[in-house]
């Protein structure tokens, strides 16, 4: 939504602190990162081997964090119990990375405020007329209950009712919202404002090796004009 809008004075923020300093360090030291990637190599040799690095180099962190992104199996984000990153090698030996994009992005980026905090914090970043994009973490299963026994681990049921909460407070400052979601009866419970519901359905080739791929029912719930 960001990159393909590009607002102006617009604000990102996500708890990943990795993710946001990359974003951080692609704005402001772009030309870095891209030496250092075109200096790591492709073969599952090289991945485990960027994979196990470990620096407080911001510059290095990003570009590893970029490489791993693009050549890890399926594209996967994962780490394990003490943050990390555990992803097999994704074979992908002649993957050619778009630097020019990368570089592109760096000069968006110098005009986006960019934060890593609880999604409650980001409130005083709304004013009127403001449009707010949410992006929880959920799953899909073919099991009523597998949105909730996921999100036990990732983003709870509690965290779910702290974003409703949020919402509300958006519509107070007369401001707009945007929110993805799993199609799940809880869900549309939980986030029920008397606004726009719009289910869709989409694919996903992304995931583990025992991951379910194919149709995928999800939401939309907003307090916008948005149609499909």
């Amino acid at each position: 939504m960001l990159f393909y809008y590009q607002p102006k004075n617009a604000f990102i923020s996500d708890s990943n602190e990795q993710l946001i300093q990359t974003y951080i360090t692609v704005r402001n030291s772009v030309d870095e990162i891209i030496e250092v990637i075109r200096g790591f190599g492709r073969t599952e040799e090289d991945y485990y081997a960027v994979r196990g690095l470990q620096t407080d180099d911001n510059v290095i962190r990003a570009a590893k964090f970029i490489y791993l992104n693009q050549l890890s199996y399926n594209g996967i984000y994962r780490v394990n119990s003490t943050g990390g990153y555990n992803v097999p090698w994704g074979k992908r030996v002649n993957y050619q990375f778009d630097f020019e994009n990368l570089t592109k992005v760096s000069n968006y980026l110098q005009g986006v405020q960019i934060n890593s905090m609880d999604f409650e914090d980001c409130i005083d970043n709304v004013g009127q007329n403001a449009l707010v994009f949410l992006d929880p973490p959920y799953t899909h299963s073919k099991v009523l209950n597998g949105f909730i026994q996921y999100n036990q681990k990732v983003f709870t049921e509690e965290d779910q009712g702290r974003l409703s909460s949020l919402i509300d407070r958006i519509k107070d400052r007369d401001a707009y919202y945007i929110l993805t979601n799993a199609d799940h009866p809880r869900i549309r419970e939980i986030f029920d404002k008397h606004d726009n519901i719009i289910p869709i359905t989409r694919s996903s080739g992304i995931g583990g090796k025992n991951a379910q791929r194919g149709e995928y029912e999800e939401c939309i719930f907003t307090n916008t004009n948005l149609t499909l």
